[in-house]
């Protein structure tokens, strides 16, 4: 390679480790394996080791990835928080080992499980939490102070009241809480988390503490990194010192006098790491003496007293058994590798998700194959790739059918799911009736996931409508659910009989049925019984309504278990008529857009008003909109109306046009 060959290539590397480095550190969303992306900045690394006059204080090989978000006040960081240089191979291990020996004599190392999670300083003043922030750049991180106190196992107060600590942690989820938060997205229809670090970066850079004390993370504090009022001389004193203090150390850090001795305890890391309740991804080797780590020093971007060790991820060979189908609780259908079990990252797996249709055609995955499995994240195991096909391998085809309740599947245009159309499918319980319970459903209170999933599981409620058919009775026997509980909750479901009919056309959740398409169903037809006739041609003629929608609602409807539902809510006396009347017709033929919050008014209540008037609220400012209703710290919107000439008025003009009619 001469010098413009590796400028070309430094370029490229450089723009792809960049965009990878946003995508991780800003986003938490990476769409690499870590794995992958090392080996990107090791190729970068070698190239710029040959070409030295190449490097720039820019390339990623200097500096750390991160950066600070603006949504977050940015906070100088006092000691540096340095990156960690890796290391792949036990050779790389020695030569790291040789080169401090070839100055320093008597080293002796710390090595501890590298916890993979999202770095953090916290700092204590007389022993009491008043700063938290990321690691950022380096140099300025973000202040979370709120949502790091959120987490149960940092304490807010020290067991001594040291005049002041600053320590460096790792935030991770744990393998049980990501689980959960991945089946509980999936339940809400939401982009899950793709492994626990991801999970655990993305929970506490929120601007609201309350989700991040939901998603329960926990902390592991790995360094002192300033200290006053305590004298400390190694690394491990001081992890011995933090534990007496009250803080979460790793759970195991060993004294080792020599390479040999780091080697075995990484290798002992790496059999046991299926017991720890974090993640890992290596074993970190750092220098014990404070007094030798001045002197030894660091680079720009990491100190020479330490390295990590990252283990490659672990792949194993294993026959591909069967293909099984999993419906989940949106109605994908899902299909499931079948393998012979295999000891992989710490446990023992047989199974591994094929994601859908078009991985495995890609893959060319065929029953009875050779396949390469692997653990994505360490946690969800994967199928990397085939081996080798067998002569009597069969090639695998996804079912017509729904194997729950044998209802036609379906797979839309641009979309790789093929999903099950009945939405009364029982392995879509769960989401039916947290939909069904909801807020702009039918709203009724006191009845959340948790104790669906009770009464679900408990085979008290099979549908929506036997929501209705509820008791004292059967609800006392609920665990945490007392008499006064139990009777709000008797009354929510009696009053939520009366709510109006879009509410539940919405709740029945028929695909590309929102709200507000359920509000202009409710304005075409007087009740759910004249929905149920409409044909294709009157429903895609309804102004706003397309022919997919229109297909929705009739696709619906067509399937037996949905009329029957709809007959039993008419027996329990839900309203399933058209209320709904204009009280004049003030705001007909105008459009309304909101934003802003208004002093007096929900944005709901408001746009209530604004149809009970005959007007119509629409998202976008065009035009052809009559009003923008502006309340406090009004954005974008409110500058689109004001260069459109759009007439914009406040919520005391509003109600005075209501006053006036």
């Amino acid at each position: 390679m001469n010098l413009n060959e590796a400028k070309i290539l430094i370029k490229k590397l450089v723009k792809e480790i960049e965009f990878h480095n946003k995508k991780y550190y800003e986003e938490d969303m990476p769409i690499i394996d870590d794995y992958e992306y090392d080996m990107l900045l090791r190729q970068l690394e070698s190239i710029e080791a040959k070409f030295p006059e190449l490097i720039t204080s820019n390339s990623p090989t200097q500096k750390i990835g991160g950066s600070a978000s603006a949504k977050f006040k940015p906070v100088a960081h006092k000691v540096p928080m340095e990156s960690l240089h890796d290391s792949f191979s036990i050779e790389e291990l020695k030569a790291f080992d040789n080169r401090l020996r070839d100055s320093f004599h008597n080293l002796q190392y710390v090595v501890e499980p590298k916890v993979d999670g999202l770095s953090v300083s916290v700092e204590y003043k007389n022993g009491i939490l008043v700063k938290g922030s990321t690691r950022g750049d380096g140099i300025t991180g973000e202040d979370i102070t709120e949502n790091l106190r959120t987490i149960k196992s940092l304490p807010l107060k020290l067991n001594e009241d040291v005049p002041y600590l600053e320590v460096r942690g790792e935030v991770y989820m744990s393998e049980k809480n990501f689980l959960a938060l991945v089946e509980e997205q999936e339940l809400n229809d939401e982009k899950a988390f793709k492994n626990p670090r991801n999970a655990a970066a993305g929970s506490l850079r929120q601007k609201d503490a309350k989700i991040t004390k939901k998603r329960k993370l926990d902390i592991i504090i790995f360094n002192v990194q300033s200290i006053q009022g305590k004298a400390l001389r190694s690394h491990k004193q001081a992890l011995d010192y933090l534990k007496t203090l009250g803080f979460c150390v790793p759970p195991t850090y060993t004294l080792c006098e020599n390479i040999e001795k780091v080697i075995a305890e990484i290798e002992k890391i790496c059999k046991t790491r299926g017991e720890y309740s974090f993640n890992i991804d290596g074993a970190v080797i750092k220098v014990d003496s404070f007094e030798l780590r001045e002197k030894i020093g660091s680079t720009s971007k990491f100190p020479k007293w330490s390295e990590a060790f990252k283990y490659p991820p672990e792949e194993k060979e294993t026959t591909l058994l069967n293909i099984e189908i999993n419906v989940g609780r949106t109605g994908t259908l899902t299909p499931t590798a079948v393998f012979e079990p295999i000891f992989l990252a710490g446990t023992t797996v047989s199974r591994a998700v094929l994601h859908n249709e078009d991985f495995i055609k890609e893959k060319d995955i065929r029953i009875g194959d050779t396949v390469i499995v692997r653990k994505a994240g360490e946690i969800i195991p994967e199928v990397v790739s085939v081996k080798k096909h067998s002569e009597t391998s069969k090639i695998f085809s996804m079912p017509s059918v729904c194997p729950s309740c044998g209802a036609n599947v379906h797979r839309e245009l641009g979309e790789s799911a093929i999903r099950c159309t009945n939405t009364g499918c029982p392995a879509q319980l769960l989401r039916h009736l947290i939909h069904f319970v909801s807020r702009d459903a039918m709203d009724i209170d006191g009845l959340g996931p948790a104790l669906l999933k009770q009464l679900a599981e408990n085979k008290m409620v099979s549908s929506p409508a036997d929501l209705y058919n509820l008791n004292e009775a059967e609800l006392i026997k609920i665990e945490r659910m007392g008499k006064k509980s139990v009777q709000n909750l008797l009354n929510a479901i009696e009053k939520s009989k009366s709510q109006d009919l879009y509410r539940l056309i919405f709740a029945l959740g028929i695909f590309h049925i929102g709200k507000t398409a359920a509000k202009i169903l409710e304005e075409n037809f007087s009740s759910i019984d004249e929905l149920q006739k409409a044909s294709i041609e009157k429903l895609s003629g309804i102004e706003g309504f397309g022919e997919i929608m229109a297909q929705s609602v009739i696709d619906y409807f067509s399937l037996e278990q949905n009329r029957e539902l709809i007959k039993k809510l008419k027996d329990l006396n839900l309203k399933t008529t058209s209320t709904r009347k204009n009280n004049g017709n003030l705001f007909l033929g105008k459009t309304f857009v909101l934003t802003g919050a208004l002093p007096s008014y929900t944005r709901e209540q408001a746009s209530e008003l604004i149809e009970k008037e005959g007007g119509k609220v629409s998202n976008s400012v065009s035009k052809k909109t009559s009003y923008l209703l502006a309340g406090d710290d009004a954005g974008s919107k409110l500058t689109k109306a004001q260069k459109l000439g759009v007439n914009i008025i406040s919520e005391s003009e509003f109600i005075n046009m209501l006053q006036k009619q």
